[in-house]
C-alpha cells in the first residue's frame, strides 16, 4: 500500500518495507581455511635458509679471531727493543694478516645446505 504525497509538481511515493525472510536457527558451517599446515621439517628448512651464515662460517670466523689473537701474542713475545725483532716485525704481522684473510673467507663463503 503506497501512500502518495504531492509536493509542488513532483509526486513522492513511499512503499511498505519488503517482508524479511525468516531467521534460521540452524548453525551454518564455515568453509575450512585453504592454508596448508606447516610441518616441522619445512619450518626448519626455511629458518636455516633465512640465516646469512651457516655453522661452517661461524667456525671459520672463530678460527680467524683465534689466529689474529695468536699473531698479536707472537708480536708481544719479541724481546728486542721496541719490538724490532723477527717476531714483532715479520712473523706476528704475517700471522695477523692470515687471520684477517681467514675472516674474509669465512664471511664471503656460502653456507653449505
Amino acid at each position: 500500500m503506497a501512500k502518495d504525497k504531492q509536493y509542488g509538481s513532483a509526486t513522492l511515493t513511499r512503499e511498505e518495507p519488503a517482508q524479511k525472510a525468516p531467521i534460521s536457527t540452524t548453525p551454518v558451517a564455515k568453509p575450512a581455511p585453504l592454508r596448508k599446515p606447516i610441518s616441522e621439517t619445512s619450518h626448519r628448512e626455511t629458518a636455516s635458509a633465512a640465516l646469512p651464515f651457516g655453522r661452517q662460517n661461524y667456525v671459520l670466523m672463530l678460527a680467524g679471531i683465534a689466529v689474529i689473537l695468536a699473531g698479536f701474542f707472537i708480536m708481544s713475545l719479541d724481546k728486542e727493543e721496541f719490538g724490532f725483532g723477527f717476531l714483532g716485525l715479520t712473523l706476528g704481522p704475517i700471522v695477523v694478516m692470515s687471520g684477517f684473510v681467514l675472516e674474509f673467507f669465512a664471511i664471503l663463503s656460502r653456507p653449505k645446505v
